[in-house]
């Protein structure tokens, strides 16, 4: 990073859950379906000076259930309507890793590469997801956890806010912890 170039912060997303239906592995980009509320959860935290950074795993690579390059097709078929809509996001970090790496949430190694490559300020970001993995990626960095739609009973560590969508936590977490 250039010497006087003002670090960003960073709304670390997970993928599948979180922006997008989770139907089971997804390796293929018909089956990107949009959640309610995100397109505009997104361009609130755009309008707020967050990047959006997706964090996700995807270790339906590392079952021979798809390759890297429908993930790829995934995550391009995901940016593709959001930006149609009017919303985007900055970058995609994912691990393909079933054990053996440090980027499988909830280990913070996708978050640390984003840091790295994009100039981010962790005391400046937030963690939103759907598990518990997502929860405990934000403690490993020591930023706050809003977790949203969680669809099954949720018994892991408590995260700053329990939200029924996406757009619920960003504006709680605009209103209370950015302000």
């Amino acid at each position: 990073m250039r010497a006087g170039r003002e670090k960003k912060r960073a709304a670390f997303l997970d993928r599948d859950g979180t922006l997008m239906e989770d139907s089971g592995f997804i390796g293929d980009p018909k089956r990107v379906r949009v959640l309610n509320g995100v397109v505009e959860a997104l361009r609130r935290l755009a309008d707020a000076g967050y990047e959006r950074v997706v964090v996700t795993n995807q270790s339906g690579v590392a079952r021979g259930f798809f390759g890297d390059a429908d993930v790829e097709r995934v995550n391009a078929e995901l940016a593709r309507q959001l930006d149609r809509d009017g919303a985007s996001i900055d970058a995609f970090y994912y691990c393909a890793h079933l054990e053996g790496c440090d980027c499988r949430k909830p280990l913070p190694g996708l978050i640390r590469r984003a840091v790295a490559e994009r100039g981010i300020d962790l005391t400046q970001s937030v963690v939103f997801g759907d598990r518990g993995s997502d929860v405990e990626l934000a403690r490993a960095v020591n930023v706050p956890a809003i977790l949203v739609n969680a669809s099954a009973a949720y018994a892991g560590p408590e995260p700053l806010l329990r939200a029924r969508t996406l757009l619920e936590g960003v504006d709680f977490f605009l209103r209370h912890v950015h302000a």
